[in-house]
Order: C-alpha cells, then sequence, then structure tokens
C-alpha cells in the first residue's frame, strides 16, 4: 500500500463523482468541485453548443479582413444573396427549427403566405422554445437556415415580402 501511496495513487470515491455528476444534470451547470481537506474533485462537462456557436461565428466575420482571399469572396457572395423584403434575424443564440417537431410539417415553406405575428420557426436556447413571428405578413422568399442548424444573434433566417 505504501508503494502505491508512494507512485501518487489515490483513492477516488466513485460514489461521489456519480453524485456530483448527477448535480451536474439536476442544475444545469457545467462544472463543479469540492474540496475536502486536501482532497479535491472536480467535474465537469462540455457545454452543448452554445461556447462554440460564439466562438466560431467571429472568426470568420474577422478573416475576410486580414487573408482578403478565400474567405471575402464567400462572405461577399452570401450577403448580396439575400432577396430583398423583410429579413427576419434570430434574437437569441440557440439552434434553428423550422417545425414544430420532427416529423412534422414545417411552419413556412418557400413561396407561403404568412401572416403577421405568425410563427415562422423557432430557435431553441437553454432548453427553451423561443418561436418567431413573422413580423408583417407576406411571402415567404428565402428560407437561410436548415431544420436542427446552430445560429447567432442577428443572424438573417428567413426574408418575407
Amino acid at each position: 500500500m505504501n508503494d502505491k501511496q508512494e507512485k501518487g495513487a489515490m483513492q477516488v470515491d466513485v460514489q461521489l463523482v456519480r453524485d456530483l455528476a448527477a448535480l451536474l444534470d439536476d442544475t444545469n451547470l457545467t462544472e463543479i468541485e469540492v474540496e475536502d481537506g486536501d482532497r479535491k474533485i472536480r467535474v465537469a462537462r462540455k457545454a452543448a453548443s452554445a461556447a462554440p456557436a460564439a466562438v466560431y461565428a467571429p472568426a470568420p466575420a474577422a478573416a475576410p479582413a486580414a487573408p482578403a482571399a478565400a474567405p471575402a469572396p464567400a462572405a461577399a457572395s452570401a450577403e448580396p444573396a439575400l432577396p430583398s423584403g423583410t429579413v427576419v434575424k434570430s434574437p437569441i443564440v440557440g439552434t434553428a427549427y423550422l417545425a414544430a417537431e420532427p416529423g412534422a410539417a414545417p411552419f413556412a415553406r418557400v413561396g407561403t403566405q404568412v401572416a403577421a405575428g405568425e410563427t415562422i420557426l423557432i430557435v431553441e436556447a437553454m432548453k427553451v422554445m423561443n418561436a418567431i413571428p413573422a413580423p408583417s405578413a407576406g411571402t415567404v422568399k428565402a428560407i437561410l437556415v436548415d431544420n436542427g442548424q446552430p445560429v447567432e444573434y442577428d443572424q438573417p433566417l428567413i426574408v418575407i415580402e
């Protein structure tokens, strides 16, 4: 037993680790640390999609300014491709869903008429489904996101004319 202690072996309370992991799930925390004398246990999990989406979104915007080679034409061609009309943008960072549930008919399709205030898609953020209404009546000209796609704050989602 002394050989193990000298080599740095540590006795881990597996049940405590499981309890802490369950506490993470119950409280929606991403990390928890417990200290008891000289013993410290830290349990952490990776954040779902909010962190990668927030990190990756600014990088492409900054990249075209420096190299101005391949990324710049992609960004330039993406913006002018928007049809004229009212652009509905995401009010939050989250995941866009075009239908109420998997297999259900989409809220709106290109060419369909929508009424002002009618739900045209959902953006999920932190397990809360946020209905995104049409700002005005009109015809859906373009749907700029795919079902289940992560979206950023102020990202164009749908164009209505």
